[in-house]
């Protein structure tokens, strides 16, 4: 067989071809799985929404797929304690703070072979938030103690849930959460997932230099991490 002069050169942009429309293609079916949604919005879609706000406390109506008053006043509310515009309509940052990926969320590729989908993107946001000043022991310490909620059963049971739990997180409450994590977050959040808890078990945290409330002295203090102060 007479080999075709210079094939060999064309592997590579091939491969390039074939990664970028794989790319291409996951972002347009995330987006097709989170559309915008606004009043008059109906289907499956808003009752994800309604779902996941009612489990949280923001909605009370019921679960009908339909985007009524009702509906857009709980998304409203929960935007507001979410440091999000509170215009009642659901799109990317609204559907990424429900925990929902989406093809904005879809287009950070860490490294280390982490997917924007798994729960260690949303774990890095509040890494971020929270501690981007402190060590990369403080970052993993504040991802632990979060990962201990999820498994406490005085929080709820999920990640999402223990994250957007109303003003759980002043990152969250602030909106500066919803920013990107730099790959120091990302990798402190993938050490917690991995197990490593320098609190000991810790169920909170709080930097003293900063006004908190008088509660929070009371719980039993394991250790203090850079600027953090855990505990029980």
């Amino acid at each position: 067989m007479r080999e075709v002069k210079g094939g060999k050169f064309l592997v590579i942009p091939l491969l390039i071809l074939a990664v970028f429309s794989g790319i291409l293609i996951y972002s347009r079916t995330i987006a097709a799985q989170t559309p915008k949604l606004y009043w008059g919005s109906s289907g499956a879609d808003v009752s994800k929404v309604q779902t996941k706000l009612r489990d949280w406390g923001y909605y009370k109506g019921p679960v009908d797929g339909v985007y009524g008053a009702g509906t857009a006043d709980a998304v409203k509310r929960f935007q507001a304690k979410n440091g999000l515009t509170a215009d009642g309509v659901v799109g990317p940052a609204t559907w990424e703070a429900l925990g929902f990926p989406t093809a904005r969320s879809g287009e950070y590729q860490p490294s280390r072979g982490i997917s924007a989908r798994d729960d260690i993107y949303l774990l890095a946001r509040v890494v971020n938030g929270e501690a981007a000043n402190e060590p990369h022991l403080g970052k993993v310490a504040v991802a632990a103690v979060i990962l201990n909620r999820v498994e406490s059963d005085k929080f709820p049971n999920t990640l999402a849930g223990v994250i957007y739990q109303p003003h759980a997180f002043e990152s969250i409450t602030n909106g500066i959460a919803n920013r990107q994590p730099s790959e120091e977050s990302v990798k402190a959040a993938q050490d917690a997932m991995n197990g490593w808890d320098p609190t000991q078990g810790a169920l909170f945290f709080w930097n003293p230099s900063k006004p908190v409330s008088s509660w929070i002295w009371s719980r039993p203090i394991i250790t203090t991490i850079g600027d953090h102060v855990f505990a029980k």
